[in-house]
């Protein structure tokens, strides 16, 4: 195997990519994953439900938050928002919230345009393979991810 095919799956091995087709054209898609008003009605996966701190929507600008979990569970949570280019592309860092050792990876979200329909791509990035593998036994990161689209696919029936 040559050095960048050991690279791409050294990536792989630590990325969780998630996509999915809405029914709803890009720049409403963008305003749903990013405005307060509409991530406080679909962010998460089933079930939980989120109490926004703070939303500094803005390159270097961080939303702090807690998810809070169908069994009382609370997450804290910190984003820090690195790139914003309405309504294709979304970049910031997980810095995670209150834990001792919190969770942290980079996302990239992708909108693109087709017609009145929007395919979003979430690519979240951990540092190692065993801190994705890690993300993804303790909180169920995968599932959770697929159930957050999900939500907000609904959501836009909704809106739209």
């Amino acid at each position: 195997m040559d050095a960048r095919n050991d690279h791409d799956a050294a990536e792989a091995a630590r990325t969780i990519v998630t996509t999915r087709q809405f029914e709803a054209p890009a720049d409403l898609v963008f305003a749903a994953w990013t405005d307060p008003g509409h991530l406080a009605q679909r962010w998460g996966p089933t079930g939980f439900t989120l109490t926004t701190h703070s939303h500094d929507f803005r390159p270097g600008g961080i939303w702090r938050f807690v998810m809070h979990g169908p069994d009382g569970t609370d997450y804290p949570n910190a984003i820090t928002y690195v790139t914003i280019d309405p309504p294709r592309l979304l970049a910031y860092r997980h810095g995670g919230g209150g834990d001792a050792t919190p969770v942290r990876f980079d996302v990239t979200v992708t909108f693109e345009a087709r017609g009145d329909q929007t395919i979003l791509t979430m690519r979240a990035v951990f540092p190692s393979a065993a801190a994705r593998d890690e993300v993804v036994a303790k909180y169920g990161a995968i599932e959770g991810a697929k159930q957050t689209l999900e939500r907000l696919a609904s959501y836009l029936l909704i809106k739209d």
